[in-house]
């Protein structure tokens, strides 16, 4: 019988998501009588296309699943379908993840029931917060000995051991399972730890979870496919409300995504998928496109011709593949490929700036039309990219920066602000924390509302509290004292008539506002610290200007993490009452954002408006998460070796955990064949994403000194005639 499934299948910007968008198109397409319907299933109604007489939806009601590889690619995905069907059919976009947290919550009762829980509705743990607390519930287990034996500190111990629990669930094995697979993966290193030791810890902590109702991601997936997929009254709930599913980008999908696609279409529904052989961006991570590819069984198979003309993807990836898997051919790439070759890695990152803004401002090409792509970017190459393409006055936007939220000034400014109104918290503040927190809060002039760049915007806002005139004032006003630090009037510095009349003012001001709070806290008139920033944030940071959309980014980013925060407090308190000072959870508070805790970005995480006009600079999994295309790439660090790895990409234990290969041992052998298969799709995906010149930038030396043998080095030295030295 021939399938009305389809599946697509094609490389990057070869037309599957606009093939998946006009399939849907099809599908809602409706006779003029029948424009009551979203789709009907009854007999003698039969509307032109296959999949006309399958649903018998009202417009109002939800019948498509719809799903995307992300969540910058759902938000896309949702508003090309409401474009391309002028928004007569809702449609809710999902990711796999997000459907499947949604529908354990709205699900809960029934998994109350079957799994016996305390009925009290859950509560989502953040990635921060879940570390946190896992580490608390093992660390009378994690003693130095199992800390040697690891070869990793606490912190990343912790996080190994929480990905395990997260790579199962997405491969649809139970947590009980875990112990048993590790031992099959694990039973050629002696090295690591017992599998059974690290399986119980994490049943200890399902189970602490669910005892007090919080849920993480491992924790949802695994409730979702252990629990909901198999009960018969939530699988009738589910094909009642969804009878066709539309997924773009499956190969990055975990194992469970299949689980629910063929119990959709075992029920009768109707499925369209794409997917990228050249994809699996986040295989590694929990995708699995192996298993997931065996959905074309069931489906119309069609297949894209490759990307579009104007791509470089037809003309060198076949080309450069050879050379990087060959590199005894004697091959020379065309013209479009240039080189940019330098000594010290220094000197790599100045020529690479300098070239990318002498193009630009050639006019050879826009600011917006330019990327620059590496297999990782620490702080020095973001920092020394970022402050010569500003000088030149071009904008430059990081992908998805990940940066902790401690490194923000205004963040440290309200955590210090913090500690100077609670009682107790005298410890976590010094000299140095003051004295930027008076800089910070004496802000006197608005931001421009183009000011679009942190940089640029810092450059343009001016402050009554010089940085040298605050250095002075936290020397003598500052009072230090564990429980109840101070400020001192300014008339405690005798040459106070140094500081001026605008500085002196502002001081006061900041002075008069702390001392008001410390007295409503006192009174119990401020309700939890989440108010009290918000009061600063209001008098001091926003005041009625438009803030820059990093900084506005990076206090969202501070008050929802807080309110989760304090949230989990009251949950944790209401189930085991502790006996700990008031302010014992505030000092916890600031000493996680401190050691440099990565919160999860707020949301939407992207400002609203069109396409800015800034140079795009990612690490390589950013660039391919972001289905980007741009017409100039430069690729920085080409001799590194980072570009065959895995790297932050890759969780511990993943190869284990992949259902065509479960439990099997992860050799020398299967590494070097991942590490090849994973530069092929890299090169393919990238130069399907770049339409007129590619810029290898190679150092011979990396950051440590020591000599870059990369496996991109024979495309670096096949192009050195056009090397710019």
């Amino acid at each position: 019988m021939v399938s009305h499934s389809v599946w697509i299948v094609g490389t990057s910007r070869s037309g599957k998501t606009a093939r998946l968008v006009e399939q849907f198109c099809n599908w809602v397409k409706s006779e003029k009588q029948y424009t009551e319907s979203f789709y009907t299933k009854k007999p003698g109604r039969k509307k032109s296309g296959y999949v006309a007489e399958f649903l018998d939806i009202k417009q109002t009601e939800l019948g498509v699943l719809v799903l995307a590889a992300n969540d910058d690619n759902r938000r896309e995905l949702g508003d090309i379908i409401v474009t391309s069907t002028l928004g007569k059919y809702p449609v809710r976009a999902k990711t796999p993840l997000g459907f499947f947290q949604d529908e354990v919550i709205l699900f809960w009762p029934l998994l109350i029931n079957s799994l016996n829980l305390k009925a009290q509705f859950p509560v989502r743990l953040r990635p921060e917060t879940e570390q946190e607390l896992a580490t608390k519930l093992w660390r009378p287990q994690l003693d130095e000995e199992i800390l040697r034996l690891a070869g990793v500190n606490e912190s990343r111990l912790v996080r190994r051991i929480l990905d395990l629990l997260q790579l199962a669930a997405y491969s649809g094995v139970p947590c009980e399972d875990i112990a048993q697979i590790l031992a099959r993966g694990l039973k050629e290193n002696n090295t690591t730890l017992e599998p059974e030791f690290l399986a119980s810890l994490l049943l200890d902590w399902r189970n602490w979870c669910l005892e007090r109702g919080l849920l993480t991601y491992g924790i949802i997936t695994e409730l979702y496919s252990q629990y909901l997929l198999s009960d018969r009254n939530y699988q009738q709930h589910l094909t009642k409300r969804y009878q066709a599913v539309l997924a773009d980008d499956v190969d990055d999908y975990p194992s469970v995504a299949r689980l629910l696609f063929e119990l959709l279409l075992d029920q009768g529904a109707v499925g369209a998928f794409s997917y990228n052989p050249d994809g699996a961006v986040r295989l590694g991570l929990g995708a699995d496109p192996n298993y997931l590819e065996g959905l074309a069984e069931r489906c119309r198979v069609e297949i894209l011709t490759g990307p579009p003309p104007e791509s470089l993807g037809e003309q060198l990836t076949k080309q450069m593949v050879e050379l990087v898997t060959e590199p005894m051919v004697l091959l020379s790439l065309p013209e479009i490929v240039h080189s940019i070759q330098t000594t010290s890695r220094a000197q790599l990152l100045r020529q690479t700036a300098e070239v990318i803004a002498d193009v630009i401002q050639s006019k050879q090409v826009e600011a917006e039309q330019v990327a620059i792509i590496a297999p990782g970017l620490d702080a020095i190459a973001r920092y020394t990219l970022v402050e010569i393409l500003v000088k030149q006055n071009i904008q430059v936007q990081s992908l998805n920066d990940q940066r902790p939220l401690v490194s923000s000034p205004i963040i440290r400014a309200l955590l210090t602000m913090l500690a100077l109104v609670y009682p107790g918290l005298g410890r976590l503040v010094d000299r140095d924390a003051v004295a930027e927190m008076l800089v910070v809060l004496s802000r006197k002039q608005q931001i421009p509302e183009n000011s679009l760049l942190l940089t640029d915007a810092i450059n343009r806002v001016s402050t009554d509290i010089d940085p040298v005139r605050a250095g002075l004032i936290a020397d003598y006003c500052f009072l230090p004292h564990p429980d109840r630090p101070n400020l001192l009037p300014i008339s405690a510095f005798e040459r106070w008539d140094r500081i001026g009349y605008a500085a002196t003012t502002a001081y006061n001001q900041i002075l008069q506002w702390l001392e008001e709070q410390r007295s409503q806290q006192e009174l119990r008139l401020i309700p939890s610290p989440i108010s009290l920033l918000d009061r600063a944030i209001q008098r001091f940071l926003w005041n009625g200007s438009n803030l820059p959309y990093e900084q506005l980014a990076a206090l969202r980013e501070l008050l929802e993490t807080a309110q989760h925060y304090w949230e989990i407090d009251t949950r944790l308190r209401q189930i085991a009452p502790v006996e700990t000072t008031p302010h014992t959870t505030i000092i916890e508070f600031i000493q996680l954002l401190r050691r440099g805790t990565i919160t999860a970005n707020p949301y939407p995480v992207r400002p609203i408006g069109g396409v800015r006009k800034a140079v795009t600079l990612a690490t390589i999994f950013q660039y391919r998460s972001s289905r980007r295309s741009h017409r100039w790439h430069f690729w920085l660090d080409a001799g590194s070796p980072l570009w065959a790895k895995g790297g932050a990409a890759t969780l511990f234990g993943a190869p284990f955990f992949l259902r065509d290969r479960l439990g099997e041992p992860w050799t020398a052998e299967d590494e070097k064949l991942a590490e090849e298969q994973r530069l092929r799709r890299i090169l393919a995906d990238l130069l399907s994403r770049v339409s007129e010149r590619v810029y290898l930038c190679h150092s011979d030396l990396a950051v440590n000194g020591q000599e870059q043998l990369g496996p991109l080095l024979p495309l670096v030295n096949a192009c050195v005639t056009h090397s710019v030295i």
